[in-house]
């Protein structure tokens, strides 16, 4: 059985939840770790018993013995590698959001077309059971006509100094976990939003501490959602039909927590089942079989733009005090 030949870019606290989910795949295998500072690679490949550790991310996207990066760089950075990796010969899943404008995301399009290697954004909550079950039970009929998509991402950001925070590192809420309950809502439109409306609270640095969001959708349908670093821990999402309510309680990251119920027009509450997995292998496996199968990743570069496009909006309607049309 062919094996991916997986490489860090960075040493990013999220590589904790991504390791275990590569190393628990027959087709995957972690072979590398690389830094900015050799000695900090040297020490993280010890700690994590990576093979290898390389001093320089150029040295990574370089390596003939790598097949695929993992890129968990702050926000701003991300399109860069992920080109110069494709344009290398690498698979790329870049974690979210994959650019901060539509046209590096065409960026990444076309270096993925002009190296015929496949890149995708880390949203690893598309590739849970949670959320097919979800998906297909939205589909199905039992909610009727889908009127609204509610959501929402909050926990609170103590950390001074952290990446988040920084304008120009792509900082603010709606970037960072706002784009989970906004991918959500136009995963169940399966649509972009035709409209959006945006309010935010800003930090004295100017990024969004919070953000309030509405979205109307061709369909008449309607989402809303908000998003911070300034409140309680909350992940949910309901969306509502004239015929019941779907709840998903904790969808983005998935836990023994996380739940599907069905609530009827006669008010009966009604548990969804859904496959148990953990929250990162779904992701692991989309990639694998992208690479070693040539099949399409499940969240498409189409997809991504989608909602680039649609949390630029926003933003720009928070900015301007009004409605901002898309179509």
């Amino acid at each position: 059985m062919p094996r991916l030949r997986w490489g860090l870019l960075s040493t990013a606290r999220i590589n904790r939840a991504v390791i275990p989910a590569i190393r628990a795949s027959a087709r995957s295998e972690l072979t590398t770790v690389a830094s900015r500072a050799p000695d900090v690679a040297r020490a993280y490949a010890k700690e994590w018993a990576i093979p290898r550790a390389l001093g320089s991310y150029e040295a990574l996207v370089d390596d003939p013995d790598v097949d695929i990066l993992y890129i968990p760089l702050p926000n701003h950075l991300h399109v860069e590698w992920t080109v110069r990796a494709l344009d290398a010969g690498k698979h790329v899943l870049c974690e979210k959001p994959l650019a901060l404008t539509v046209e590096d995301v065409d960026r990444i399009a076309e270096a993925s077309r002009r190296s015929g290697k496949a890149a995708a954004e880390a949203f690893m909550y598309r590739h849970h059971p949670l959320t097919h079950a979800a998906q297909a039970f939205a589909a199905g009929g039992r909610l009727g006509t889908i009127r609204i998509c509610r959501g929402a991402f909050t926990f609170a950001l103590t950390r001074p100094g952290d990446v988040r925070l920084d304008p120009v590192m792509g900082g603010g809420s709606l970037w960072d976990v706002g784009c989970y309950p906004l991918s959500y809502a136009n995963l169940i439109a399966n649509a972009a939003p035709k409209e959006v409306v945006g309010w935010q609270r800003t930090s004295d640095r100017g990024i969004d501490m919070e953000f309030f969001a509405m979205m109307r959708y061709a369909d008449g349908s309607v989402a809303q959602f908000d998003s911070g670093f300034a409140g309680p821990f909350r992940a949910e999402m309901e969306v509502v039909g004239d015929g019941g309510t779907l709840r998903i309680h904790r969808p983005f990251k998935t836990d023994e927590n996380s739940r599907l119920e069905f609530t009827a027009a006669t008010d009966e509450i009604e548990a969804v089942p859904f496959a148990p997995d953990t929250a990162y292998s779904g992701e692991i496996a989309d990639m694998e079989a992208a690479a070693l199968d040539g099949t399409a990743p499940r969240v498409s570069l189409a997809e991504s733009r989608r909602n680039v496009r649609t949390i630029l909006a926003l933003y720009e309607s928070a900015r301007l005090g009004r409605p901002v049309d898309l179509r």
